[in-house]
């Protein structure tokens, strides 16, 4: 059975290129329960979905035409899947640390997937230090975003060890449509009435969405308040340049409510704490390469619109684009216009009917994917510097084959003109954030990651909040994000420069030159 692939989702297939290919993936740490060896868990679990032979949608969906020959592309349920093909099983080199890992990964995400096959694949890493083993996934974005993959995580994986014990492999469970399907032929004239029926609802939105787009750019022509970000008004930087085939991953975790005591005290949201330390420490790593451009760096946010009880697969985001304030020096002002421009541009958005979103979205995008089909991305100015996503994730322990999942990243695409991604997923009391990034444009990339800590330290002590922990706990164990708890000082705190260590986390590091 044939399914559309809707514009937006297609988008993504037509940009794809060998140098920037359009996948997205998550990095999952688990743990061996006690009992148990290491090799013995992943043993038992390789055996397991080796036999797991039977694949639900998005699994086993693949190109209805893998050259894209057709302005149409639909989806198409595969009789056969080489399940030897998606499923990997793989080892780390000695000593299996938190770098080794990160090599292997940045390695496997510079590879495209392949058109001919469902587009997706799973690597069981073993050989990490601690009783560990890794999850590493891949899958393309016209088939999934962010928050529909959290939501499918919640389905693969299990509450309890026990519950695990019971749950088929991932590509088992699969989404689930809101649409109930259909399985008798549909008439001609009923396809006909419900082609008619979503194109007069689209047409309906347009104007809504145009004129949203009509005070953007009226904006970008003659600017009336520098809060409000435009399409192309971030300058060109080093983060904007074509980009070649390999990655780099950098990871950081902090305590959700570490974040959430410094936003409190600073009477903002969780979100623009993160922009702001992703601000400071993109400002920091630019000014050290004497590339800080003059003009302030501008940023995507992606935007979900999904709604909550949709568990389906594909895209239901949109785009807002926020001014970062790279030029600005001072802390506490950079987090105070960063939150300015947020909230200005969230207002935009939320006045448009929902029915206008889609193809507001579409519209706004659309200069970014001529670029790219052009071959004109990264040789001309970016439509935003770089992307910025949040993207809320369980906030209780979740479970695969009786292992405990202890940390989950994001790994996303670059495109090019944006050789930097930074997400972050809140998982069961962590805030986890991960940087992709180009391999040649971004050498010694961790250093992004541990400025964000020391970012956060910068806005803790000007705003007077000390953060006090019970134990400092290693990377591995979840306990590290629960028995910390804010204090409020009641003088603001003089602190020298902040080191490379940042409380009980470190990074994930991919390899240097």
């Amino acid at each position: 059975m044939a399914r559309n692939i809707p514009l937006l989702d297609a988008s993504w297939l037509y940009v794809e290129s060998k140098e920037a290919p359009m996948h997205v993936g998550s990095m999952a740490i688990f743990t061996v329960p006690e009992g148990e060896t290491t090799q013995q868990a992943v043993g038992r679990i390789v055996q397991l979905l080796r036999n797991s032979v039977e694949f639900a949608p998005p699994f086993n969906y693949r190109l209805s035409s893998p050259r894209l020959l057709t302005l149409m592309p639909k989806w198409i349920e595969a009789d056969k899947i080489d399940l030897d093909y998606h499923f990997r099983h793989s080892a780390l080199p000695a000593p299996g640390g938190e770098r080794e890992l990160g090599t292997l990964i940045s390695r496997l995400h510079s590879h495209p997937l392949d058109f001919r096959k469902p587009l997706w694949e799973m690597h069981l890493i073993e050989g990490l230090y601690g009783n560990r083993f890794a999850l590493y996934t891949k899958m393309h974005h016209s088939l999934m975003d962010g928050v529909g993959g959290m939501r499918l995580m919640e389905r693969i994986f299990g509450k309890s060890a026990k519950e695990s014990m019971s749950l088929p492999a991932p590509w088992s469970v699969g989404t689930i449509s809101r649409k109930k399907k259909n399985t008798e032929p549909q008439h001609f004239a009923d396809q006909a009435r419900e082609a008619w029926e979503a194109a007069k609802l689209s047409g309906q939105s347009l104007p809504a969405a145009g004129r949203a787009l009509m005070d953007l750019m009226r904006e970008a022509v003659k600017p009336t308040d520098p809060a409000l970000a435009t399409p192309f008004s971030g300058p060109k930087s080093i983060v904007n340049k074509r980009v070649g085939g390999a990655r780099r991953l950098a990871t950081q975790t902090y305590p959700l409510e570490r974040i959430r005591a410094v936003a409190e005290a600073a009477k903002v949201s969780v979100n623009d704490i993160f922009l702001a330390i992703c601000s400071s420490s993109i400002r920091r790593y630019l000014l050290e390469r004497d590339a800080l451009p003059s003009e302030s760096l501008t940023a995507g946010l992606p935007v979900s619109v999904r709604p909550a009880d949709d568990l389906d697969g594909g895209n239901a985001i949109s785009f807002i684009i926020a001014n970062l304030y790279t030029t600005e020096s001072d802390p506490l002002t950079r987090l105070k216009e960063i939150r300015r421009s947020t909230q200005l541009a969230k207002a935009n958005l939320q006045a448009m009917p929902k029915e206008a979103i889609n193809n507001y979205t579409i519209m706004l995008m659309a200069p970014m994917m001529l670029q790219l089909v052009s071959g004109l991305g990264g040789l001309t100015r970016p439509i935003f510097n770089t992307v910025i996503s949040n993207v809320p994730g369980p906030s209780r322990d979740l479970y695969f084959s009786g292992c405990r999942l202890e940390q989950f990243y994001p790994i996303s695409l670059i495109p090019h003109g944006q050789a930097l991604n930074i997400t972050v997923v809140s998982y069961s009391g962590q805030f986890n954030v991960a940087f992709t990034g180009d391999h040649d444009a971004l050498p010694s990339m961790q250093r992004l990651s541990v400025y964000t800590g020391e970012a956060l330290e910068e806005l803790e002590a000007a705003l007077g909040v000390t953060w006090e922990s019970k134990r400092v706990e290693p990377i591995v164990s979840s306990k590290a994000t629960t028995e910390k708890r804010p204090v409020a000082a009641k003088k603001p705190a003089v602190r020298k420069p902040a080191t490379a260590k940042v409380g009980a986390s470190k990074p994930v590091k991919a390899a240097e030159d």
